[in-house]
């Protein structure tokens, strides 16, 4: 059942993200509407099935890189999904949805160790930590899809004669925009997760921080998002320098988040 319904979840996801990109070059409202209809499917078969994993196994399913990896991509297209249905920004599922179909690809080719999961993943803090954690990320890949849409439009706009991407795009004042609104969100939700993973590593193991590598780099990753904001908010960085610090917050994340723990022993390496 859990292999039909991942399946499922890859096959809408594909389709989403292929009419999607194709919207992208050709701008045919049908084939966007394909793209979102599809995407919105897949996210809906995705919630049931991590319902189902969440019912069978007893605990949430972050506990190994392959349960990550798929809760993961349905915090991406949750964002996603909110941010088009606000802003009616359909070209934005190009940059998007293409993250979630590549995250719920690998999670299939994941192997999960036959290893028991550890007493403290099935404490209800799990549940609380990782999902704040990933919620976060997913606005992180919201902005770096927002930033590397930014980039892309400046760079349109920059020549003598704008290219045909320069009339599917939005504006870059509403790119940047979202940029900042998408880090704004996945910040403060960072910053909770983290404080309640030390609260957490407390009631299991007697202190608040361990210095550990992906306690280290999750603190490296909050710091690049804080000088984001401090750059925005105090300096007046916008535009092309708060698009570019997204994009590069985005690759820490995803070393934190995968390379980390693929890498770097310790408790939060995945079973």
């Amino acid at each position: 059942m859990t292999n039909v319904l991942f399946g499922t979840t890859l096959f809408f996801y594909f389709l989403g993200t292929f009419h999607y990109l194709l919207f992208f070059i050709n701008q045919r409202e049908s084939i966007g509407k394909v793209g979102n209809i599809a995407t919105i499917t897949a996210f809906g078969v995705h919630t049931l099935t991590l319902i189902y994993q969440m019912v069978n196994l007893g605990h949430v399913p972050m506990t190994n890189l392959k349960e990550a990896l798929f809760f993961f991509s349905w915090a991406i297209v949750l964002i996603h999904v909110m941010l088009e249905f606000r802003y009616k920004i359909r070209i934005m599922g190009a940059f998007i949805v293409p993250l979630a179909f590549i995250a719920v690809l690998f999670s299939l080719i994941c192997t999960v160790s036959t290893a028991p999961v550890p007493e403290y993943f099935k404490s209800p803090w799990l549940g609380v930590h990782a999902t704040l954690a990933f919620l976060g990320y997913a606005a992180y890949a919201i902005s770096f899809g927002m930033g590397i849409m930014y980039l892309l439009q400046e760079r349109q706009l920059k020549q003598k004669h704008p290219g045909a991407f320069y009339r599917r795009l939005p504006s870059l004042d509403l790119l940047d925009e979202l940029n900042y609104k998408a880090v704004a969100l996945g910040f403060p939700l960072h910053t909770v997760a983290i404080l309640s993973g030390a609260i957490w590593a407390n009631s299991v193991w007697g202190y608040f921080w361990g210095w550990e590598p992906k306690e280290i780099w999750s603190l490296i990753t909050w710091l690049v998002y804080a000088v984001y904001l401090h750059a925005r908010l105090i300096a007046g960085w916008r535009g092309r320098k708060a698009s570019y610090l997204s994009v590069i917050g985005f690759l820490v994340v995803i070393f934190t988040f995968i390379g980390v723990n693929l890498l770097m022993p310790g408790r939060h390496a995945f079973n």
